[in-house]
């Protein structure tokens, strides 16, 4: 049985008008996917009433406490001491979500209880993926 933990999260959807919305979020770490984390939302936040679930890095989000990272779909910055910035990029658009510093924080040392940083690697089987990948090709 493998080991993954959920962390609810409020989080602020930044919006053209004035007003931020408030919606809940969750992230998800499994140190079967070790290198990834996800961030959940609910149906609510989205344009056309689905849910919503993104994939990125655990060393992008890290990085993003520290200062501007990513420059692809997902890109992660420090908003203020408390905050932290979320800018998803999508066909349909751009969402940007802000979210509490310290929800990411420990976010990210529970999922280094389970999987220490920079040892992602040691538990990935790659004989049994590259053989998974050929043979669904």
């Amino acid at each position: 049985m493998s080991i993954v933990f959920d962390q609810a999260v409020q989080a602020r959807l930044i919006a053209s008008t004035p007003e931020a919305r408030a919606i809940p979020a969750t992230l998800r770490y499994a140190p079967e996917d070790p290198f990834a984390v996800r961030v959940s939302f609910p149906p609510a936040a989205s344009l056309d009433g689905d849910g919503v679930e993104w994939v990125f890095g655990r060393e992008l989000l890290a990085a993003g406490l520290r200062g501007p990272a990513g420059n692809g779909d997902v890109q992660v910055w420090p908003c203020g001491r408390e905050r932290t910035m979320l800018e998803f990029h999508a066909t349909e658009g751009v969402a940007m979500v802000q979210f509490a510093t310290a929800d990411l924080r420990r976010f990210l040392s529970r999922s280094y209880e389970l999987v220490d940083e920079g040892s992602e690697g040691g538990l990935l089987d790659l004989d049994r993926e590259l053989s998974a990948l050929l043979r669904d090709a």
